[in-house]
């Protein structure tokens, strides 16, 4: 447990890797491009360590197992169109939930906390997707990765999630599974925890810059209390020196 600088009144709560595993979705519409561009399917290995940075460079990464630069760029528009038609059209069918999260969002929601979902997958796809596995309702906000100017790692949505909420950053804390939602939280000033299940670019979670590593949503939840907790405990012991 780290030291309290603040309450914890809010939560930022990443899709993909932390609440969901949407690797099998994202092998199915890109193999869908990847066929219409005459070229040869890829795995759920191969995908896994992409996914995290926003459909673009998803989309760029994937074709540069092809193509170099310049056909990426001559091809982009229309791989992009083709890739968003067959997300679109299979949209959560083989997406499944993490242990412990409906139960992690309820134990956050029994403390009091503000719930947002921030997301670098686009809003067209994070909206119906919550909605889907029964998560819309948890969160009063949600972010894709173009709702706003800038995406994660950059702080811009976790800050205008502050905002919205009327909190200081260091009352919020962001939940994630990879270096993207670590960044965004220590540049914005949040406090960050990390899961050890998702994707995070193929690298060790270990190597993530964060408050602590908790097995879930769940474990996250009762880390929040015990942290609010310990909080309680030092101003209580803080104002009765002041007696």
């Amino acid at each position: 447990m780290t030291t309290c600088a603040a309450p914890i009144r809010a939560v930022i709560v990443d899709l993909d890797g932390t609440m969901l595993h949407t690797v099998p979705d994202f092998e199915l519409a890109l193999n869908g491009m990847r066929a219409e561009l005459g070229l040869e399917p890829v795995t759920q290995d191969i995908v896994t360590p992409l996914v995290g940075k926003g459909s673009e460079r998803l989309i760029r990464d994937v074709l540069a197992r092809d193509f170099d630069a310049a056909r990426i760029d001559a091809v982009f528009a229309q791989a992009m169109a083709s890739y968003q038609r067959h997300y679109l059209a299979i949209n959560g069918s083989r997406t499944t939930l993490f242990p412990d999260v409906i139960e992690g969002l309820q134990a956050l929601a029994a403390q009091g906390l503000r719930l947002a979902c921030v997301t670098n997958k686009p809003i067209a796809f994070a909206t119906p997707l919550l909605a889907q596995k029964g998560l819309a309702g948890y969160f009063e906000i949600v972010y894709g990765g173009d709702s706003l100017a800038r995406k994660k790692p950059d702080p811009l949505p976790l800050l205008q999630v502050c905002r919205d909420v009327d909190l200081a950053p260091a009352q919020v804390v962001a939940i994630g599974d990879s270096s993207n939602d670590a960044e965004a939280a220590r540049a914005a000033g949040c406090r960050v925890l990390t899961v050890p299940y998702g994707y995070n670019h193929g690298k060790p979670v270990q190597d993530i810059d964060s408050d602590g590593i908790v097995d879930s949503i769940l474990s996250a939840a009762a880390w929040i209390s015990s942290y609010n907790a310990e909080c309680m405990q030092t101003t209580h012991a803080q104002a009765n020196q002041l007696i």
